[in-house]
């Protein structure tokens, strides 16, 4: 596994060397952002594997005063208690928190008792469950997309989708994960339906974005720039479709396209 995930990480170092000299303010900003997860994860991966250390030292040194106890017939030494101001590289990210499902508060006249019972509906348990397997999808999904391991991303992604077909982030990171993988028209699919139904205008903007660059990846320059020019419109602090705009309009023989993956 650990293989797998440092294979990646260093592929994909590699090609941020490669094309950050010639890349432009935006293609370099959006380098920068790959580079900056990257450092986020490896300093992450350091501050655990530290922790992890420290509780194998406490183990060593709890085994060798059992074995000196043992071999003199007294008691087992009781080993220090470990430091508490262990030094760390880097806080480590949050996890998404897991929601709490507070307990109904009794009504008046009923024991607690009643109250729990009236409240325990298996439709509710089976909701909770429900909501509670979607949102672990999503943080798989999201951890993998961020390691831009994003075949792994891409089963979990549709998980989400596939249990909750109307929740328009996790099709948005569908469509934004089938774009990395270049399955142009399974990403088109998604982010037709999207653009459709969001209200969100960041959202929007950045699914009209993707659809000018499959249109642009098809040389279908006058219809992709139709894509972008919306996209500006649905939010205008969203600079990827005027680049993408730029860079259609002095391609020679190559586009450099931002699929707008920095906003999620």
């Amino acid at each position: 596994m650990f293989k797998h995930v440092f294979a990646t990480m260093q592929e994909m170092l590699e090609e941020i060397i490669i094309h950050y000299p010639h890349a432009n303010g935006a293609q370099r900003k959006q380098l920068d952002d790959q580079l900056s997860s990257l450092k986020q994860f490896s300093d992450t991966f350091i501050e655990e594997w530290l922790q992890f250390e420290e509780k194998m030292a406490d183990f060593r040194d709890l085994q060798l005063a059992h074995s000196k106890g043992s071999s003199s017939g007294q008691a087992p030494l009781k080993p220090a208690a470990p430091a508490s101001g262990y030094p760390k590289i880097i806080s480590a990210v949050p996890a998404p928190p897991v929601q709490q499902h507070k307990p109904a508060a009794a009504s008046k006249g009923n024991p607690p008792v009643a109250a729990a019972i009236e409240k325990s509906d298996p439709c509710d348990d089976f909701d909770d469950d429900a909501a509670f397997e979607m949102q672990q999808a999503m943080s798989k999904g999201q951890g993998y997309f961020k390691l831009f391991m994003f075949k792994d991303a891409f089963k979990h992604f549709q998980d989400a989708v596939r249990r909750s077909p109307d929740d328009n982030r996790a099709r948005l990171f569908l469509g934004m994960t089938c774009m990395h993988l270049q399955e142009w028209h399974e990403a088109q699919r998604h982010f037709q339906l999207l653009v459709e139904v969001t209200e969100h205008p960041k959202w929007k903007a950045i699914g009209l974005n993707a659809l000018g660059c499959i249109q642009a990846v098809r040389m279908n320059l006058e219809q992709a720039a139709v894509y972008f020019e919306k996209a500006h419109e649905a939010d205008p602090n969203f600079t990827d479709p005027l680049s993408n705009m730029k860079s259609c309009e002095q391609h020679a023989g190559q586009l450099s396209l931002l699929f707008g993956s920095g906003q999620l």
